[in-house]
Protein backbone atom coordinates (compact mmCIF):
# COMPACT_ATOMS: atom_id res chain seq x y z
CA UNK A 1 0.00 0.00 0.00
CA UNK A 2 2.81 2.10 0.77
CA UNK A 3 3.73 1.43 -2.37
CA UNK A 4 0.92 2.39 -4.30
CA UNK A 5 0.44 5.56 -2.83
CA UNK A 6 4.25 6.42 -3.76
CA UNK A 7 3.33 5.60 -7.44
CA UNK A 8 0.30 7.54 -7.03
CA UNK A 9 2.03 10.67 -5.83
CA UNK A 10 4.66 10.38 -8.83
CA UNK A 11 1.83 9.54 -11.59
CA UNK A 12 1.15 13.49 -12.06
CA UNK A 13 4.52 13.66 -14.11
CA UNK A 14 2.66 11.45 -16.80
CA UNK A 15 2.11 14.00 -19.92
CA UNK A 16 -1.68 13.05 -20.31
CA UNK A 17 -2.35 12.77 -16.91
CA UNK A 18 -1.12 16.46 -16.30
CA UNK A 19 -3.19 17.72 -19.25
CA UNK A 20 -6.40 16.21 -17.64
CA UNK A 21 -5.13 18.25 -14.09
CA UNK A 22 -4.79 21.18 -15.96
CA UNK A 23 -8.11 20.85 -18.06
CA UNK A 24 -9.70 20.42 -14.25
CA UNK A 25 -7.93 23.21 -12.90
CA UNK A 26 -9.06 25.68 -15.43
CA UNK A 27 -12.51 24.84 -15.11
CA UNK A 28 -11.90 25.37 -11.36
CA UNK A 29 -10.21 28.71 -11.30
CA UNK A 30 -8.67 29.47 -14.55
CA UNK A 31 -5.81 31.91 -14.75
CA UNK A 32 -6.34 35.30 -16.44
CA UNK A 33 -4.80 35.79 -20.06
CA UNK A 34 -4.79 38.42 -22.45
CA UNK A 35 -7.72 37.84 -24.43
CA UNK A 36 -9.83 37.73 -21.18
CA UNK A 37 -7.76 40.82 -20.32
CA UNK A 38 -8.76 42.50 -23.57
CA UNK A 39 -12.35 41.30 -23.01
CA UNK A 40 -12.64 43.06 -20.09
CA UNK A 41 -11.62 45.68 -21.54
CA UNK A 42 -14.45 46.12 -24.37
CA UNK A 43 -17.49 46.79 -22.28
CA UNK A 44 -16.92 50.04 -21.10
CA UNK A 45 -15.92 51.43 -24.64
CA UNK A 46 -18.49 49.38 -26.47
CA UNK A 47 -21.24 50.79 -24.39
CA UNK A 48 -20.61 54.26 -24.11
CA UNK A 49 -21.46 55.11 -27.32
CA UNK A 50 -24.75 53.69 -27.27
CA UNK A 51 -25.56 54.89 -23.96
CA UNK A 52 -24.56 58.24 -25.34
CA UNK A 53 -27.29 57.71 -27.69
CA UNK A 54 -29.84 57.07 -25.81
CA UNK A 55 -29.18 60.54 -24.02
CA UNK A 56 -29.33 62.31 -27.00
CA UNK A 57 -32.41 61.08 -27.96
CA UNK A 58 -34.03 62.73 -25.33
CA UNK A 59 -32.06 66.17 -25.35
CA UNK A 60 -34.77 68.82 -24.91
CA UNK A 61 -34.49 72.02 -25.48
CA UNK A 62 -32.84 74.81 -22.31
CA UNK A 63 -34.31 77.72 -21.37
CA UNK A 64 -32.16 79.69 -23.64
CA UNK A 65 -32.99 77.59 -26.69
CA UNK A 66 -35.87 78.91 -26.29
CA UNK A 67 -35.20 82.77 -24.77
CA UNK A 68 -33.73 82.83 -28.50
CA UNK A 69 -36.19 81.02 -30.77
CA UNK A 70 -38.75 83.04 -29.19
CA UNK A 71 -37.11 86.35 -30.03
CA UNK A 72 -36.28 85.71 -33.92
CA UNK A 73 -39.47 83.60 -34.74
CA UNK A 74 -41.71 87.07 -33.50
CA UNK A 75 -38.91 89.45 -35.27
CA UNK A 76 -39.50 87.48 -38.20
CA UNK A 77 -42.92 87.26 -37.93
CA UNK A 78 -43.43 91.03 -37.28
CA UNK A 79 -41.50 91.73 -40.57
CA UNK A 80 -44.59 89.52 -42.68
CA UNK A 81 -47.35 91.31 -40.82
CA UNK A 82 -46.01 94.85 -40.06
CA UNK A 83 -48.29 96.39 -42.39
CA UNK A 84 -51.45 94.97 -40.96
CA UNK A 85 -50.28 96.00 -37.66
CA UNK A 86 -49.87 99.58 -38.81
CA UNK A 87 -53.34 99.25 -40.03
CA UNK A 88 -55.14 98.25 -37.39
CA UNK A 89 -53.30 101.36 -35.69
CA UNK A 90 -54.54 103.42 -37.69
CA UNK A 91 -58.37 101.87 -37.61
CA UNK A 92 -57.95 102.58 -33.41
CA UNK A 93 -57.13 105.74 -33.27
CA UNK A 94 -59.80 106.91 -35.98
CA UNK A 95 -61.97 109.15 -34.47
CA UNK A 96 -59.95 109.84 -31.36
CA UNK A 97 -61.61 113.10 -29.92
CA UNK A 98 -64.62 112.74 -32.04
CA UNK A 99 -66.98 113.88 -29.25
CA UNK A 100 -69.96 112.00 -28.00
CA UNK A 101 -72.11 110.38 -30.63
CA UNK A 102 -75.88 110.95 -29.76
CA UNK A 103 -78.81 108.27 -30.28
CA UNK A 104 -80.16 110.03 -32.80
CA UNK A 105 -77.58 109.68 -35.23
CA UNK A 106 -77.06 106.44 -37.47
CA UNK A 107 -73.62 104.81 -37.87
CA UNK A 108 -73.37 106.34 -41.17
CA UNK A 109 -73.99 109.74 -40.44
CA UNK A 110 -71.25 109.33 -37.56
CA UNK A 111 -68.94 108.33 -39.74
CA UNK A 112 -69.35 110.51 -42.77
CA UNK A 113 -69.40 113.56 -39.98
CA UNK A 114 -66.08 112.32 -38.28
CA UNK A 115 -64.40 112.64 -41.78
CA UNK A 116 -63.44 108.80 -41.59
CA UNK A 117 -60.88 108.07 -44.66
CA UNK A 118 -60.05 104.52 -43.37
CA UNK A 119 -62.37 102.20 -44.25
CA UNK A 120 -61.25 98.08 -43.74
CA UNK A 121 -58.34 96.99 -43.40
CA UNK A 122 -57.66 96.61 -47.33
CA UNK A 123 -58.86 100.16 -47.46
CA UNK A 124 -56.45 101.35 -44.98
CA UNK A 125 -53.25 99.51 -46.42
CA UNK A 126 -54.62 101.11 -49.87
CA UNK A 127 -55.04 104.81 -48.30
CA UNK A 128 -51.68 104.67 -46.78
CA UNK A 129 -50.06 103.35 -49.57
CA UNK A 130 -51.65 106.16 -51.96
CA UNK A 131 -51.17 109.02 -49.65
CA UNK A 132 -47.83 108.85 -47.78
CA UNK A 133 -46.33 106.02 -50.09
CA UNK A 134 -45.66 101.85 -49.03
CA UNK A 135 -42.67 102.37 -46.45
CA UNK A 136 -45.23 104.34 -44.38
CA UNK A 137 -46.75 100.91 -44.16
CA UNK A 138 -43.44 99.77 -42.29
CA UNK A 139 -43.14 103.31 -39.86
CA UNK A 140 -41.85 102.41 -36.40
CA UNK A 141 -40.47 98.65 -37.46
CA UNK A 142 -37.17 99.51 -35.61
CA UNK A 143 -38.37 99.83 -32.04
CA UNK A 144 -41.15 97.19 -33.82
CA UNK A 145 -38.16 94.59 -34.03
CA UNK A 146 -36.53 95.65 -30.95
CA UNK A 147 -39.69 94.94 -28.73
CA UNK A 148 -40.34 91.45 -30.04
CA UNK A 149 -36.64 90.95 -29.18
CA UNK A 150 -37.15 92.17 -25.62
CA UNK A 151 -40.67 90.90 -25.46
CA UNK A 152 -41.42 88.25 -27.46
CA UNK A 153 -38.07 86.51 -26.03
CA UNK A 154 -39.26 86.86 -22.39
CA UNK A 155 -42.98 85.73 -22.53
CA UNK A 156 -42.66 83.24 -24.76
CA UNK A 157 -39.18 81.53 -24.39
CA UNK A 158 -39.65 81.98 -20.77
CA UNK A 159 -43.80 80.37 -20.63
CA UNK A 160 -43.01 76.72 -20.40
CA UNK A 161 -40.12 77.00 -17.16
CA UNK A 162 -42.52 79.23 -15.25
CA UNK A 163 -44.97 76.83 -15.83
CA UNK A 164 -43.55 73.86 -15.09
CA UNK A 165 -42.18 75.51 -12.01
CA UNK A 166 -45.93 76.48 -10.99
CA UNK A 167 -46.79 72.91 -11.42
CA UNK A 168 -43.97 71.40 -9.34
CA UNK A 169 -44.75 74.40 -7.02
CA UNK A 170 -48.04 73.20 -6.36
CA UNK A 171 -48.05 69.45 -7.03
CA UNK A 172 -45.40 69.49 -4.09
CA UNK A 173 -48.78 70.64 -1.88
CA UNK A 174 -50.84 67.70 -3.46
CA UNK A 175 -53.28 70.72 -4.66
CA UNK A 176 -52.87 69.93 -8.72
CA UNK A 177 -53.02 67.78 -11.33
CA UNK A 178 -49.75 67.94 -14.04
CA UNK A 179 -52.46 69.57 -16.91
CA UNK A 180 -53.91 71.93 -14.74
CA UNK A 181 -55.29 75.05 -17.13
CA UNK A 182 -55.60 77.58 -13.81
CA UNK A 183 -51.45 77.18 -13.83
CA UNK A 184 -51.16 77.21 -17.35
CA UNK A 185 -52.98 80.94 -17.23
CA UNK A 186 -51.03 82.31 -14.56
CA UNK A 187 -47.81 81.42 -16.26
CA UNK A 188 -48.91 82.82 -18.85
CA UNK A 189 -49.92 86.23 -17.61
CA UNK A 190 -46.54 86.13 -15.26
CA UNK A 191 -44.65 85.84 -18.31
CA UNK A 192 -46.42 88.85 -20.13
CA UNK A 193 -46.47 91.10 -17.46
CA UNK A 194 -42.94 91.01 -16.85
CA UNK A 195 -42.54 90.98 -20.66
CA UNK A 196 -44.24 94.30 -20.63
CA UNK A 197 -42.37 95.78 -17.54
CA UNK A 198 -39.13 95.26 -19.80
CA UNK A 199 -40.06 96.37 -23.44
CA UNK A 200 -42.78 99.21 -22.70
CA UNK A 201 -40.57 101.95 -24.16
CA UNK A 202 -40.19 99.95 -27.36
CA UNK A 203 -43.73 99.81 -27.46
CA UNK A 204 -44.71 103.50 -26.83
CA UNK A 205 -42.39 104.40 -29.41
CA UNK A 206 -43.72 101.86 -32.54
CA UNK A 207 -46.87 103.31 -31.75
CA UNK A 208 -46.38 106.79 -31.93
CA UNK A 209 -44.59 106.44 -35.47
CA UNK A 210 -47.48 104.39 -37.04
CA UNK A 211 -50.02 106.60 -35.65
CA UNK A 212 -47.97 109.48 -37.45
CA UNK A 213 -49.84 110.39 -40.71
CA UNK A 214 -49.36 112.57 -43.99
CA UNK A 215 -47.34 115.24 -43.84
CA UNK A 216 -44.29 116.55 -41.40
CA UNK A 217 -43.08 113.91 -39.48
CA UNK A 218 -42.32 114.64 -35.93
CA UNK A 219 -39.70 111.80 -35.29
CA UNK A 220 -36.37 111.52 -37.65
CA UNK A 221 -36.15 107.93 -36.55
CA UNK A 222 -35.92 105.49 -33.77
CA UNK A 223 -33.44 107.04 -31.22
CA UNK A 224 -35.14 110.77 -32.07
CA UNK A 225 -38.12 109.18 -31.03
CA UNK A 226 -36.63 107.92 -27.73
CA UNK A 227 -35.16 110.94 -27.12
CA UNK A 228 -37.94 113.68 -27.85
CA UNK A 229 -40.47 111.63 -25.75
CA UNK A 230 -38.22 111.79 -22.89
CA UNK A 231 -37.15 115.10 -23.25
CA UNK A 232 -40.53 116.63 -23.88
CA UNK A 233 -42.84 114.16 -21.49
CA UNK A 234 -40.21 112.94 -19.16
CA UNK A 235 -39.22 109.56 -18.66
CA UNK A 236 -42.38 108.80 -17.57
CA UNK A 237 -43.60 109.62 -21.33
CA UNK A 238 -41.49 106.16 -22.12
CA UNK A 239 -43.17 104.02 -19.49
CA UNK A 240 -47.24 105.82 -20.83
CA UNK A 241 -49.72 103.38 -20.87
CA UNK A 242 -47.77 100.45 -18.71
CA UNK A 243 -50.83 99.15 -16.85
CA UNK A 244 -52.98 99.02 -19.99
CA UNK A 245 -50.67 97.51 -22.09
CA UNK A 246 -49.59 95.20 -19.18
CA UNK A 247 -53.24 94.41 -18.64
CA UNK A 248 -53.65 93.66 -22.35
CA UNK A 249 -50.30 91.56 -22.66
CA UNK A 250 -51.63 89.48 -19.49
CA UNK A 251 -54.57 88.38 -21.31
CA UNK A 252 -53.15 88.02 -24.20
CA UNK A 253 -50.28 86.02 -23.44
CA UNK A 254 -52.63 83.44 -21.41
CA UNK A 255 -55.29 83.21 -23.91
CA UNK A 256 -52.24 82.89 -27.11
CA UNK A 257 -50.06 80.24 -25.26
CA UNK A 258 -52.53 78.68 -23.28
CA UNK A 259 -54.91 78.66 -25.68
CA UNK A 260 -52.00 77.10 -28.40
CA UNK A 261 -50.98 74.58 -25.57
CA UNK A 262 -54.37 72.82 -25.05
CA UNK A 263 -55.17 72.84 -29.05
CA UNK A 264 -52.04 71.19 -29.98
CA UNK A 265 -52.44 68.64 -27.17
CA UNK A 266 -55.97 67.77 -27.95
CA UNK A 267 -54.89 67.26 -32.01
CA UNK A 268 -51.93 65.34 -30.94
CA UNK A 269 -54.01 63.17 -28.10
CA UNK A 270 -56.94 62.37 -30.23
CA UNK A 271 -54.50 61.21 -33.04
CA UNK A 272 -55.72 63.73 -35.35
CA UNK A 273 -52.15 65.13 -36.53
CA UNK A 274 -48.84 64.15 -34.97
CA UNK A 275 -46.14 66.98 -33.42
CA UNK A 276 -45.24 68.26 -36.84
CA UNK A 277 -46.05 71.51 -38.90
CA UNK A 278 -49.85 71.26 -39.78
CA UNK A 279 -50.39 70.39 -35.98
CA UNK A 280 -48.72 73.55 -35.16
CA UNK A 281 -49.99 75.85 -38.11
CA UNK A 282 -54.11 74.80 -36.61
CA UNK A 283 -53.11 75.33 -33.47
CA UNK A 284 -51.40 78.69 -34.18
CA UNK A 285 -54.51 79.80 -36.33
CA UNK A 286 -56.72 79.03 -33.54
CA UNK A 287 -55.30 80.59 -30.20
CA UNK A 288 -54.81 83.65 -32.39
CA UNK A 289 -58.20 83.89 -33.25
CA UNK A 290 -59.01 83.45 -29.06
CA UNK A 291 -56.38 85.76 -27.63
CA UNK A 292 -58.28 88.73 -30.51
CA UNK A 293 -61.62 88.05 -29.42
CA UNK A 294 -60.72 88.29 -25.95
CA UNK A 295 -58.19 91.37 -25.42
CA UNK A 296 -59.26 93.59 -28.35
CA UNK A 297 -61.28 95.90 -25.73
CA UNK A 298 -57.75 96.12 -23.85
CA UNK A 299 -55.48 96.15 -26.83
CA UNK A 300 -57.83 98.89 -28.51
CA UNK A 301 -57.76 101.00 -25.11
CA UNK A 302 -53.89 100.39 -25.03
CA UNK A 303 -53.22 101.73 -28.32
CA UNK A 304 -55.48 105.21 -28.08
CA UNK A 305 -53.85 106.24 -24.03
CA UNK A 306 -50.13 105.33 -25.55
CA UNK A 307 -50.68 107.51 -28.42
CA UNK A 308 -52.29 110.37 -26.52
CA UNK A 309 -50.39 113.73 -25.63
CA UNK A 310 -49.91 114.51 -21.95
CA UNK A 311 -52.84 115.46 -20.08
CA UNK A 312 -55.28 114.06 -23.26
CA UNK A 313 -56.87 111.30 -20.29
CA UNK A 314 -56.98 111.35 -16.71
CA UNK A 315 -56.08 107.58 -17.11
CA UNK A 316 -56.81 104.09 -18.60
CA UNK A 317 -60.17 104.01 -17.21
CA UNK A 318 -60.85 107.38 -18.05
CA UNK A 319 -60.05 106.80 -21.66
CA UNK A 320 -62.08 103.88 -21.64
CA UNK A 321 -65.18 105.65 -20.31
CA UNK A 322 -64.58 108.20 -22.98
CA UNK A 323 -64.25 105.81 -25.84
CA UNK A 324 -67.97 104.37 -24.40
CA UNK A 325 -69.01 107.91 -24.52
CA UNK A 326 -67.89 108.46 -28.13
CA UNK A 327 -68.92 105.18 -29.82
CA UNK A 328 -70.66 102.50 -27.66
CA UNK A 329 -69.55 99.05 -27.00
CA UNK A 330 -68.50 98.68 -31.25
CA UNK A 331 -65.63 101.34 -30.34
CA UNK A 332 -63.56 98.65 -28.19
CA UNK A 333 -63.59 96.54 -31.53
CA UNK A 334 -62.62 98.92 -34.36
CA UNK A 335 -60.05 97.24 -36.26
CA UNK A 336 -61.37 93.44 -35.28
CA UNK A 337 -60.85 92.17 -38.55
CA UNK A 338 -57.10 94.02 -39.04
CA UNK A 339 -56.18 92.94 -35.54
CA UNK A 340 -57.35 89.13 -36.09
CA UNK A 341 -56.02 88.77 -39.49
CA UNK A 342 -52.71 89.81 -38.15
CA UNK A 343 -52.81 88.40 -34.87
CA UNK A 344 -53.82 85.29 -36.50
CA UNK A 345 -51.15 85.38 -39.46
CA UNK A 346 -49.01 86.33 -36.74
CA UNK A 347 -49.39 83.54 -35.01
CA UNK A 348 -48.57 81.32 -37.35
CA UNK A 349 -45.65 82.46 -38.50
CA UNK A 350 -44.35 82.92 -35.02
CA UNK A 351 -45.44 79.59 -33.43
CA UNK A 352 -44.79 77.68 -36.90
CA UNK A 353 -40.98 79.01 -36.57
CA UNK A 354 -40.59 78.94 -32.80
CA UNK A 355 -40.85 74.80 -33.46
CA UNK A 356 -38.72 74.79 -36.48
CA UNK A 357 -35.84 77.03 -34.71
CA UNK A 358 -36.56 74.86 -31.08
CA UNK A 359 -36.00 71.74 -33.45
CA UNK A 360 -33.15 72.90 -35.27
CA UNK A 361 -30.79 74.28 -32.42
CA UNK A 362 -31.62 71.40 -30.61
CA UNK A 363 -30.53 69.52 -33.74
CA UNK A 364 -27.60 71.39 -32.98
CA UNK A 365 -26.96 69.60 -29.58
CA UNK A 366 -27.08 66.50 -30.22
CA UNK A 367 -24.60 66.72 -33.22
CA UNK A 368 -22.11 68.56 -30.61
CA UNK A 369 -22.73 65.62 -28.28
CA UNK A 370 -22.14 62.71 -30.83
CA UNK A 371 -19.21 64.13 -31.85
CA UNK A 372 -17.86 64.41 -28.22
CA UNK A 373 -18.89 60.83 -27.49
CA UNK A 374 -16.82 59.81 -31.08
CA UNK A 375 -13.94 61.24 -29.48
CA UNK A 376 -14.31 59.76 -26.24
CA UNK A 377 -14.91 56.36 -28.12
CA UNK A 378 -11.32 56.93 -30.04
CA UNK A 379 -9.62 57.52 -26.44
CA UNK A 380 -11.22 55.12 -25.09
CA UNK A 381 -9.65 52.73 -27.70
CA UNK A 382 -6.65 54.20 -27.98
CA UNK A 383 -5.76 53.79 -24.54
CA UNK A 384 -7.08 49.96 -24.62
CA UNK A 385 -4.75 49.31 -27.62
CA UNK A 386 -1.26 51.00 -25.45
CA UNK A 387 -2.72 48.65 -22.82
Amino acid sequence: MENIALVTIKFPQNHTTSQNSASEDCQVAPSPSKQDESTRCRPSTKNSPSVTKQDTASVQPGIGVKFISAGLAACYSDLMTFPLDTAKVRLQIQGEGMGVVSASRTAAAAVASAGHKYRGMFGTLATISREEGVRALYNGLVPGLQRQMAFASIRIGLYDSVKHFYLRLFKAEGTVGSNNVGLRILAGITTGALAVSCAQPTDVVKVRMQAAGKGPKKYKGCVDAYRMIAVEEGVRGLWRGVMPNITRNAIVNAAELVSYDLIKESIIRRGLLSDTMPCHFLSAFGAGFFATVVASPVDVVKTRFMNSGAGTYNGAMDCAVRMFREGGLFSFYKGFMPSYMRLGSWNVIMFVTFEQLKRFFVGLQKSDTLATAASLSDVGLQQKKLI
